[in-house]
Parts: C-alpha cells; structure tokens; sequence
C-alpha cells in the first residue's frame, strides 16, 4: 500500500520505499518468531545468545552494540535470559560497574539447537528473491543502514 502523503515526487517515492520496506521486515520477523523452535526466544534474546556464542564473555555494552540496543534496553532482555539460566552476568573485581555476560551450559546448548532451524526458516524466506537479487538487497541495505550517497 503506498502512501497517502501528498509531498513532493521524491517524499512519495522515499516514503512508499520505506513503507515497503518496513512492511517486509515486519512480515518477516512475525513469520520468524512464531516458530516453535525458537522456544519462545525474542529477536533481541536471540541476537544476545548469539553474539555471546560467536565472540564469547562480552560487556553489557558490547552485546548491546553488536545488536544494535543502548544497553539500557537490553537490561530487560538480560534479566529474562538470566531467569531463564541461559545466562550469567558476574561483576568484575577491579571495576564493579563493568559486568562480563556469558552463556550458560543450557543457553549455549538452546542456542545451538535453534541457529540451524531458523537459518533455514531465513533461508526458505529469502528464497522469494534469486541469489543475485539477495546479494543486491543486502549492499542496498547495508548502504541504507550505513547512511551512505549514492555514488
């Protein structure tokens, strides 16, 4: 659906971009965390577990900026997985402000387990797009998401 806003011809046509963009991301993500094999995992739980598995004990702070949260969102996310025993949060020593997040043996095993089905469940969604066409979805995103002109 386009948009209804009456501006100029490039407002309307970044607009509409934008609305359809939006509208793929949300349709993708709902289809995506409606499976059971996430275990009722969130987006962001799931980015946490997953940047705790690839790049290990990690600050708060660092999570945060692998997935893109201000840490003061993440607190939240940090607590339920905590809850869950997926996992541990420990103050360091020297510095009581900074906390080391890790995986758990549980959360490390629950991530390992949903990585693979929801990488086929992307990978099953993207195939609505060629090979060729994924790749030039991903520099277009990337150079939205950077902010960068069109050279």
């Amino acid at each position: 659906m386009p948009t209804h806003y009456q501006g100029t011809e490039q407002e309307i046509r970044a607009l509409d971009a934008y609305i359809r963009l939006t509208r793929a991301v949300d349709s993708i993500t709902s289809r995506l965390f409606n499976e059971p094999h996430l275990q009722g995992l969130t987006l962001t739980q799931l980015g946490v577990l997953d940047v705790l598995l690839h790049l290990g004990p990690s600050s708060q702070k660092e999570v945060a900026r692998k997935i893109l949260k201000s840490s003061g969102n993440l607190t939240l996310v940090m607590d339920n997985l905590e809850k869950r025993g997926l996992i541990r949060r420990e103050r360091q020593a020297h510095d009581r402000r900074f906390l080391t997040v890790s995986l758990t043996p549980a959360g490390r095993e629950l991530i390992e387990t949903v990585m693979p089905a929801h990488v086929a469940d992307i990978t099953c969604m993207m195939s609505a797009l060629s090979p060729s066409e994924q790749e030039m979805l991903g520099e277009l995103c990337k150079r939205l998401g950077l902010g960068q002109q069109r050279e």
